[in-house]
């Protein structure tokens, strides 16, 4: 896997090279921020937050989810210590946007994120991370500190030979009286790592 563009990206967060890498929908790349101070060779435990696209999250501050903040954090984090976000294209646990609004629907009718999903005719989580794997394998980063609350994202790296998490970084944030449920959803069903 090589990127298909790299371009200087200065942003609030801290100045960072985005590189767009290929996805299964061609008008939309998987994107990696690289901070201004990332050197791979010479880090032990890069900082990396593999971040699955949440538009209502990410660009409207959608308050049902935590994903906006923990974007944002990310950012500001990976900013400091030289860390690496790779940003992949699978929006709504990977069911795509109006999959995921007419989820929206079926949460505000009781079902919890999971449900939604499953009675809309989809996995529970359809994601893969495995294009993320390709990147730090591209940019030859063999040892991360991973930063997730996802169990499902550290075992991702479980069979991966030549990429070792040493860390799993704790990123509880964006907690709010929409999204109490999704967040004990996440916990409930998926053993997401929070302490509350």
């Amino acid at each position: 896997m090589k990127p298909l563009v790299e371009s200087r990206l200065p942003t609030k967060f801290g100045g960072f090279r985005i590189l767009a890498f290929e996805s299964d929908v061609k008008e939309m790349p998987h994107l990696v921020l690289l901070a201004s101070n990332f050197v791979p060779a010479k880090q032990i435990g890069v900082p990396v937050r593999v971040h699955s696209e949440c538009m209502t999250g990410d660009v409207f501050g959608s308050s049902r989810c935590d994903c906006g903040e923990q974007l944002a954090v990310s950012m500001s984090q990976l900013s400091e210590d030289g860390g690496v976000l790779i940003y992949l294209r699978q929006e709504g646990r990977g069911i795509g946007l109006v999959e995921k609004l007419r989820a929206y629907n079926l949460q505000d009718e009781g079902q919890d994120t999971y449900e939604a999903n499953v009675n809309l005719g989809h996995p529970e989580d359809g994601r893969s991370f495995s294009s993320a794997i390709e990147i730090l394998r591209y940019l030859k980063v063999s040892s991360i500190r991973l930063m997730t609350n996802n169990p499902e994202k550290v075992g991702a790296f479980d069979d991966v030979h030549d990429i070792t998490v040493v860390e799993r970084m704790p990123l509880e944030v964006g907690l709010d009286p929409e999204n109490e449920g999704y967040l004990e959803a996440k916990r409930l069903v998926k053993g997401h790592f929070f302490k509350r």
